[in-house]
């Protein structure tokens, strides 16, 4: 089916031909149309033209005035102040749009895909090998996700990429280890679950950590090992293999509890670019990108200097040979543009690693890997807080268990669906509580701008009142139990119906659902579908007090309010569908 056009952009293609048909020399200018408090919308844009043609702007904006077109779309146009224009919608062209959006057969009410889509390559969700997730990777896999959604949807080809760290230094101990304690890995058990295989990691990470830093000769044979693992010994690498195979275990465990999709063909960690790191640093070194300075190969830049005044490089090459993490960065940024053409790369990394992706995406730009046709941003987020403002920890000081946090979410979100629940069974709160726990959790961290940091508050985030998911989710089920309640009677539109003003301020933000998507999508910005998810349950809670539905005073406004909830429920589902949370049937 073919996608809708919103009633804003009709309206600003009526206003825009009004405005050349006035002053030719207007032509393409932009009527500047918004929503408004005093009209449907508001149109601000003739201001700056009667400026630049010297004109009166209450005059212009009334000679555009006479040329608009009103009738079957603009059933109202008039002159407000200095020389806005306040323009009044007919309540039939309100209900015909939003029928076409219920007509949609693709489940898309009508939202339109990109003309000319590029491919944007995310790299999100990022955990390390061997190592216990925890409160900080959570950003970066929920922001990451949604946004990928959201891109997908608007028609982008997006290519995802988990940069896990599985590669350094640290897996010299441990392969060391392992092979002096072959059996340390091994299942008992056919199948093992991710909390198993974390804690078999996590033993095997403890025991060799005490013997590295107690025996001299361990530690010894320990950065051998290193040397033999980069110089990609067989055996080594084996070993090596074991470490990720147990981890990739757990992190799937902690995706699936996410209810996050992560495919395998994805995770193509620091590992993945070993054998681009020679010739990335020959490539910057002859290009004289890069120079060599007491041994190590750097990039300098005029403005990044430290405290002290000095230069601060960005060190691709140690002294001693070893590749620093801007090497893989480099060489992940030559494999994304090069082999996989993307015109968009976008990292979803913590705020703290700023300075590093600058100076990353200027070297690429200057070794002329990221030319004029592709863009590289880091979508970098702020810290998760407690609730007393200060970081995430635990009353011991350590850094919280992401397994442990989502299982306190669904503990509580599991009682306050058993205090609501009528007539579910316990496998039905169960699996309610799951997803109202998970969808409480990533709707706290999609309602605020990424780049800000928030408040992790459980109480408020599975509170029914106020900016939560839950308040959503039973918008969303109560609209399924108004459906169920009609029966035989289906949801129908009725253009010929006048339309109350809780109908109207609804109907209006249906339409515009399709203009959110475009703009959270090419802004990277699930917050901002988040902010319009929430006013739609709110404007639902407006209609569904003052318009009755069920008991409407005629069989065609029963239809017409019972589609009108219905849409209300389908945009509610796929708005939330694009930010990974639940709509359940029932709560």
């Amino acid at each position: 089916m073919a996608s809708v056009t919103s009633l804003s952009d009709t309206v600003q293609q009526h206003l825009a031909s009004a405005l050349s048909a006035t002053l030719p020399e207007a032509a393409g200018a932009d009527p500047l149309l918004r929503r408004s408090d005093r009209a449907d919308f508001q149109a601000n844009g003739i201001l700056a033209l009667a400026k630049k043609a010297k004109a009166n702007p209450r005059e212009l904006a009334a000679q555009v005035v006479g040329r608009v077109v009103t009738g079957d779309v603009i059933q109202d146009v008039e002159v407000s102040g200095p020389g806005f224009l306040n323009i009044t919608l007919a309540d039939k062209a309100i209900t015909e749009n939003l029928a076409a959006r219920y007509a949609d057969d693709t489940g898309r009410l009508g939202v339109p895909t990109a003309a000319d889509p590029g491919t944007t390559v995310i790299d999100y969700a990022q955990p390390n090998v061997a190592k216990e997730m925890h409160v900080g990777h959570l950003r970066s896999a929920v922001i990451g996700d949604s946004v990928v959604q959201l891109l997908e949807f608007t028609g982008e080809n997006v290519i995802r990429r988990h940069h896990i760290g599985d590669w350094g230094t640290q897996f010299g101990m441990l392969i060391q280890y392992l092979d002096e304690h072959p059996h340390e890995l091994d299942h008992k058990a056919g199948q093992v679950t991710g909390e198993e295989a974390m804690s078999n990691l996590d033993r095997l990470y403890k025991a060799a950590r005490k013997k590295f830093d107690s025996d001299e000769e361990f530690k010894t044979r320990a950065r051998r090992r290193v040397v033999d693992l980069q110089a990609g010994d067989p055996h080594t690498l084996a070993m090596w293999q074991k470490f990720v195979d147990e981890s990739k275990i757990y992190f799937f465990s902690v995706f699936e509890k996410l209810d996050m999709e992560i495919r395998d063909a994805d995770i193509v960690g620091e590992s993945g670019y070993n054998d681009m790191l020679a010739e990335t640093c020959r490539l910057l070194e002859e290009s004289g990108v890069a120079v060599r300075s007491e041994g190590a190969l750097c990039v300098f830049f005029d403005d990044i200097k430290g405290p002290d005044g000095k230069p601060v490089p960005l060190i691709v090459q140690k002294s001693d040979g070893g590749y620093g993490y801007a090497a893989t960065d480099l060489s992940a940024i030559r494999d994304r543009v090069f082999n996989l053409k993307a015109n968009t790369l976008l990292y979803v990394v913590d705020a703290r690693q700023a300075l590093h992706f600058r100076m990353v995406f200027e070297t690429a730009r200057r070794a002329g890997w990221l030319g004029d046709d592709v863009t590289a941003s880091q979508l970098a987020f702020g810290t998760v807080l407690g609730k007393d403002g200060k970081p995430f920890k635990t009353r011991e000081g350590e850094t919280v268990r992401l397994v442990d946090l989502l299982d306190e979410a669904i503990e509580r979100a599991s009682a306050v669906v058993r205090e609501k629940a009528q007539d579910l069974s316990e496998e039905e709160i169960a699996e309610r509580g799951a997803q109202v726990g998970i969808g409480a959790v990533k709707y706290a961290d999609l309602s605020t701008s990424a780049n800000r940091d928030y408040k992790f508050d459980l109480d408020q985030m599975v509170s029914l009142n106020g900016d939560t998911s839950v308040y959503l989710q039973y918008a969303y089920a109560r609209i399924q139990s108004i459906l169920r309640k009609a029966g035989e009677i289906r949801p129908a539109a009725h253009p010929e119906l006048p339309l109350a003003d809780a109908e109207r301020a609804l109907g209006l933000h249906l339409d515009s659902f399709a203009e959110t998507v475009r703009e959270a999508a090419a802004e990277h910005a699930p917050h901002k579908l988040a902010a319009y998810l929430y006013q739609l349950a709110s404007l639902f809670t407006t209609f569904y007090d003052k318009c009755p539905v069920l008991r409407a005073e005629t069989p065609e406004q029963v239809e017409n309010r019972l589609f009108l909830s219905d849409l209300t429920a389908r945009t509610l589902h796929q708005g939330m569908t694009l930010m990974g949370i639940r709509t359940p049937e029932k709560l």
